[in-house]
């Protein structure tokens, strides 16, 4: 085989690094919220609660066994329909915050959480977000986590971790967070007439939900109160996880 003039070597080698130097570095693909057309909205079904208190007894894990049933059963047809495969998240129940759970340290501040490596909901049976509480503010919760378990689903996570190891990963987190928050609308929207609720107890859901926000906040991962009740009330009139894209919203909606 002839080898090539020392030059053309040189020359080539130059060519090559430029190349490299230049090329701009790989992008992750970016974020798209898998919901088809095809599966349409999510279906009105019947969710009644049950007593956080009952005679003087609190019944928070009964109260949210409840709601994850109907969670499982309405999301579960949901993902069927848009060609997907369904698995029920895990459920995890404490009396009190360990110092561990899922591997990790108990997460500051949080009211529940979802362990995104073991498919778990985590839900601490006590706490302001439950004690004693008459308003939706724990049903709501409940169906926030379990928006984080449709993203794993549906690939969505997969996509956001892969572009949030880069700059700006809070404003990203936000854009994750604030879907799951309009999740947990859309929720809210299929079973409301099965509530016993008034627009009263709507009103009062928004400004509890609108008091969660890190406004105030250095590290703001979750969204401002205004920008979480936007999102709530959108996936609340919508009935459709389609109008939760976050990712493609404007800065403004999800700062």
């Amino acid at each position: 085989m002839r080898s090539l003039p020392l030059t053309r070597v040189l020359t080539l080698a130059v060519v090559l690094a430029s190349v490299c130097l230049t090329a701009p570095p790989a992008q992750a693909a970016p974020v798209r919220s898998p919901f088809p057309k095809k599966a349409g909205k999510l279906s009105t079904t019947s969710c009644p609660e049950t007593p956080i208190v009952s005679g003087g007894v609190p019944r928070t894990r009964e109260y949210l066994q409840t709601v994850v049933k109907c969670l499982d059963k309405s999301w579960g047809a949901y993902v069927e329909r848009a060609g997907r495969t369904f698995r029920k998240p895990l459920v995890r129940y404490f009396e009190e915050p360990a110092s561990t759970v899922c591997g990790m340290r108990w997460p500051a501040h949080a009211d529940a959480f979802y362990c995104t490596q073991r498919a778990t909901v985590v839900f601490p049976l006590t706490g302001r977000w439950i004690e004693n509480r008459t308003d939706l503010f724990p049903f709501k919760v409940a169906a926030h986590e379990y928006g984080h378990h449709l993203q794993s689903l549906l690939g969505i996570r997969r996509s956001y971790e892969a572009r949030a190891r880069g700059t700006h990963t809070d404003r990203l987190k936000r854009r994750y967070e604030l879907q799951a928050d309009c999740l947990s609308g859309v929720f809210l929207g299929s079973v409301w007439r099965s509530l016993d609720r008034s627009e009263h107890d709507w009103a009062a859901l928004l400004d509890a939900t609108r008091a969660s926000g890190d406004d105030d906040d250095g590290h703001r991962t979750h969204g401002k109160g205004s920008s979480r009740a936007y999102w709530l009330k959108r996936g609340y009139g919508a009935v459709s996880p389609s109008a939760c894209d976050t990712w493609s919203a404007p800065a403004a909606r999800v700062a």
